[in-house]
């Protein structure tokens, strides 16, 4: 998921090779974002309002597992999630 409209999202999604293997999700006006309390204000660089950093795990819509990295992506990287699957 990514603070992000729809179209990027699908074209990072085949970019990438993705296919069914993952869902890519838009949040293109933050909402999602915002209510879980991971806005991230980047105005002051012209990129408005995005998301953290963070990766989840999410079963039947239960957030199982949240990793919000503050710098860097060690706690959201794949590696990091398949570990905590």
């Amino acid at each position: 998921m990514a603070v992000n409209d729809v179209f990027v999202m699908d074209a990072w999604g085949k970019e990438r090779g993705v296919k069914d293997e993952m869902l890519m999700l838009a949040d293109g006006n933050g909402e999602y974002t915002k209510a879980l309390g991971l806005e991230l204000d980047v105005t002051k660089f012209g990129l408005g309002m995005r998301g953290q950093r963070f990766s989840m795990v999410v079963n039947d819509g239960v957030v199982e597992q949240l990793n919000i990295d503050p710098e860097g992506f060690q706690l959201s990287s794949a590696e990091c999630m398949l570990n905590q699957l």
